[in-house]
């Protein structure tokens, strides 16, 4: 982290060796699990920043989405390395977009799921706070199967199906959900930080959305 990390553009300056206040919040990301079934493993050469393993199959990283999606990359090709993935099983993702609040779909997808493990399939939902639609995912390796459950999900949801999920937006409104998202945490965080006197977040964890923009959603 002291070799890889550089200095914000127009940042103090900052001194590894001197105890403050920035120091003890930058070495609190370097907090990893550790002991028996625990590893790190660095994929980027260009980051400090490692994925932390535990029992295997727990994959711990990051939630800046640009870090997250550099170190995913990486993770790839270490899976696909030790054979971990089968590549002939290629998964089919179906996204629903529904004016419905999850909890009034929750019975209808609960049902549904109990209906539809045997067959390998996972029903997801996820709802998108400040908008105005939610998400529901349909994923499995079995194509006809999940198209075959689509419209009895559009019927029950009131919702239809798209390809990205902001497909069914009204414009400006992602914007206008982000902005007021920012707008809220950063006047928590500097509430509660005032409150607790404690340091707000460095700038390595500043700017959450960075390299969400260009993220698409495919199969």
């Amino acid at each position: 982290m002291r070799k890889i990390s550089q200095a914000q553009p127009n940042a103090p300056p900052f001194d590894w060796d001197t105890p403050s206040s920035t120091l003890t919040a930058r070495m609190r990301m370097t907090m990893l699990p550790n002991g028996p079934g625990t590893k790190v493993i660095y994929v980027a050469d260009d980051l400090w920043v490692p994925i932390a393993v535990v029992n295997y199959n727990v994959h711990i990283l990051p939630g800046i989405p640009r870090i997250f999606v550099q170190l995913l990359e990486g993770l790839k090709e270490l899976l696909l390395g030790d054979k971990r993935v089968d590549q002939e099983r290629k998964a089919t993702r179906v996204l629903i977009s529904t004016p419905c609040m999850e909890s009034d779909v929750a019975e209808f997808l609960t049902n549904l799921q109990e209906r539809v493990a045997a067959k390998g399939v996972k029903v997801g939902s996820y709802p998108r706070w400040g908008l105005k639609r939610n998400t529901i995912t349909l994923v499995g390796n079995d194509k006809e199967f999940i198209e075959s459950l689509v419209e009895e999900v559009e019927r029950e949801t009131v919702g239809q199906r798209v390809m990205e999920e902001g497909e069914l937006d009204e414009p400006g409104e992602l914007e206008a959900a982000e902005l007021e998202a920012d707008k809220e945490a950063r006047g928590k965080g500097g509430r509660e930080a005032k409150e607790k006197q404690v340091p707000l977040p460095v700038p390595e964890q500043a700017g959450l959305m960075d390299g969400v923009q260009g993220l698409k959603v495919g199969e």
